[in-house]
């Protein structure tokens, strides 16, 4: 059971009563990394909030590629879900969990009701939309502006933001992400350690470089 008090951490300046609800109507979920929480085409009944660890949204073609577009933390909601959901639409995104992870699943039902009865939620479901729409127009710069060797070290920068120095991915992985090739991928890795950015191991990578 999750204590309200870490709920609060979480997500701050929410009314109190909206609290108890998320406890009382959301689904707490234990999910190992790896795992799949939302596949293209899935009809979406709820959101996700996330308590603990790392999930990663991707789009996915036709030929079952995937191209990450964003990653969310503790404390933050898969508005993509919320959208979805509101709608009635399928999902249109793959979501994993990088890390194992703790969510807490919110029926559609109760997200309609608070939109009107916690001004705190509205605010939160605003704030969702536009923090992950930022990260989005991001990628979007990344993809459309800049050089692989570029996206390559910012896509670097961000993952050791939320998992520590020493990355435990493989260049397949990263080539996966970023829609590229693990060729391409190894060969600026290598360019990216010659210039004592990262050191390449096994199935990791340890990041140096520092602005």
């Amino acid at each position: 059971m999750m204590d309200i008090n870490k709920l609060k951490q979480l997500f701050p300046d929410l009314e109190e009563g909206l609290y108890n609800e998320m406890l009382e109507r959301g689904t707490i979920k234990e999910v190992k990394a790896g795992e799949t929480l939302l596949k293209v085409g899935q009809t979406i009944r709820s959101t996700m909030l996330i308590l603990s660890g790392l999930v990663k949204l991707y789009r996915e073609d036709d030929e079952g590629k995937e191209f990450f577009i964003y990653q969310l933390d503790a404390g933050q909601a898969c508005s993509l879900s919320m959208v979805c959901a509101a709608k009635h639409k399928t999902s249109e995104v793959l979501a994993k969990a990088l890390t194992d992870a703790t969510v807490l699943s919110i029926p559609l039902e109760f997200m309609d009701q608070w939109m009107s009865k916690y001004k705190s939620w509205y605010q939160f479901v605003i704030t969702s939309y536009r923090n992950r729409f930022e990260e989005l127009l991001k990628t979007i710069d990344a993809i459309a502006f800049t050089g692989m060797d570029e996206r390559l070290a910012y896509y670097l920068e961000k993952q050791v933001e939320k998992l520590g120095n020493n990355l435990k991915i493989t260049h397949q992985e990263i080539a996966n992400d970023l829609n590229s090739s693990r060729e391409v991928i190894s060969r600026l890795l290598k360019k990216m350690e010659a210039k004592g950015w990262l050191t390449i191991h096994r199935n990791s990578i340890g990041w140096i470089k520092k602005d």
